[in-house]
């Protein structure tokens, strides 16, 4: 066969796969959307009684999960209920709601979290009469911040203010405090079997094997961070995708879990976590990073669980450039994303990435150089912020490259931000704006088109 025949084999294969690409991806928003749509109508009901809306606020989707839970718990009592994320709620549509359950978490020191941002600033920010309307809250929080359950308790505020009445006072839960979800749970659930948060057997704690673990930053002036690889001691690896999370449990404190982002693919075969070891004042380490980097052995075995992060998933933003922003062990859920975006044939990626020092700091220097050389990144951004005499961070590089983001914003660009709330996501987000806009950001915000997990 000709060289010229074999081009033109490589390039109709080349189209058929995108095709099929495409095909996929389709099919699999139409079954996502059917299987939505009847859980929603089973939910809902058939009768006249109008649904109790139940609205979720969610940064990193437990407050989803209850919502939907809580459904299930109305409608078993015989209650029709409809499930909706607080974002897609309006003001005229609340104003004609006669009962409705909030489920809202907290972002950081009291802000609403992305979930509920766009609701905060739309709906909120107006003058609205809600006499109509009877309500319940259940605040999700943690208290090592200072404004534990702030959203949550702005949002009860906020809902007395327009004239709502409290069918009965705020619940405030402390990190998935099993006492306080247990509580919301009596109220509306007939059954004395139910149990809060029941989990899906697919989902629940079992034991996983540590297979590997490997220092990456040594020498590195910031705490050790190591790569990890899973796998379950017994049993099929259940399902993930790029954006999910792991969670922990810790023997001594097993009611508080904690999430890390899942840095591989199912298809790896493995489930990798990138992992800094924490250290308290007093010298000891971390609950979670120190029996994973320290405590645990190679050949030991850890509790966990894989969970679906639907709001940091590429879901509906498959077929978009993505710009994937982070710092420090958000790489994972980046590199996760990335992964999928190669195998998918999708080299439309620009990786802005901040740590360090190049010479210690490079995390997984060989894979994101070898995207590079290979075209799945089409820009990168390393941006080390002790390697000249002025602190430089992501934000800045941004700020920098402004008439780049914008163009690949208004090219449909989705933007995903993954690593410390502290500085880098505030900072990120604030670049953002100044670039884009408010308005443009807004929008990206209530389309799924930027999301972000960060802690």
């Amino acid at each position: 066969m000709s060289e010229a025949a074999w081009r033109a084999l490589g390039a109709g294969s080349t189209v058929a796969a995108y095709a099929a690409l495409c095909a996929a991806i389709y099919l699999r928003a139409r079954r996502q959307k059917a299987v939505a749509a009847r859980d929603a109508a089973a939910l809902s009901g058939t009768g006249n009684e109008p649904p109790t809306l139940v609205l979720f606020a969610s940064q990193t989707g437990q407050a989803e999960a209850i919502a939907w839970q809580t459904a299930r718990w109305l409608r078993a009592a015989g209650t029709p209920a409809q499930v909706m994320e607080l974002n897609a709620l309006d003001a005229k549509t609340l104003g004609t709601v006669r009962r409705a359950l909030f489920v809202a978490s907290t972002y950081g020191e009291g802000d609403a979290p992305d979930g509920a941002s766009v609701f905060a600033e739309r709906v909120m920010g107006s003058p609205l009469s809600l006499t109509s309307l009877r309500y319940t809250v259940l605040a999700l929080g943690d208290r090592q911040y200072a404004n534990f359950c702030g959203f949550g308790r702005t949002l009860d505020e906020w809902l007395l203010a327009a004239g709502a009445a409290r069918e009965f006072g705020r619940i405030e839960v402390d990190n998935s405090d099993p006492g306080a979800l247990a509580e919301w749970l009596a109220r509306w659930s007939d059954s004395a079997d139910a149990e809060p948060g029941a989990e899906d057997p697919a989902t629940a704690f079992a034991q996983w094997r540590l297979a590997t673990r490997e220092l990456l930053n040594p020498g590195s002036a910031g705490a050790p961070v190591f790569h990890l690889g899973l796998v379950p001691v017994a049993g099929a690896m259940p399902h993930w995708v790029s954006g999910d999370l792991a969670q922990i449990a810790v023997a001594s404190d097993p009611a508080h879990p904690r999430d890390y982002s899942i840095s591989s693919l199912h298809a790896d075969g493995e489930l990798q976590l990138l992992v800094r070891q924490a250290q308290h004042p007093d010298g000891t380490l971390g609950g979670a990073s120190g029996l994973l980097t320290s405590t645990l052995a190679v050949g030991d075995s850890v509790a966990l669980r894989v969970r679906p992060h639907r709001g940091f998933r590429l879901d509906g933003n498959e077929t978009r450039p993505l710009i994937l922003i982070g710092n420090g062990t958000g790489l994972a859920g980046l590199r996760a994303h990335l992964r999928a975006r190669a195998s998918a044939g999708r080299h439309d990626n620009w990786l802005v990435f901040g740590e360090r020092q190049a010479a210690h700091d490079f995390l997984y220097r060989e894979e994101i150089e070898a995207w590079q050389t290979h075209g799945v990144l089409q820009r990168l951004d390393m941006v080390f912020s002790r390697d000249q005499p002025e602190r430089f961070y992501v934000q800045h590089r941004l700020l920098q490259s402004a008439d780049t983001l914008l163009e690949w914003l208004h090219n449909g660009a989705a933007v995903y931000v993954c690593g410390s709330l502290q500085g880098m996501a505030s900072g990120v987000d604030s670049a953002l704006r100044q670039v884009a806009g408010e308005t443009l950001l807004v929008e990206m915000l209530a389309s799924g088109r930027y999301r972000r997990d960060v802690y």
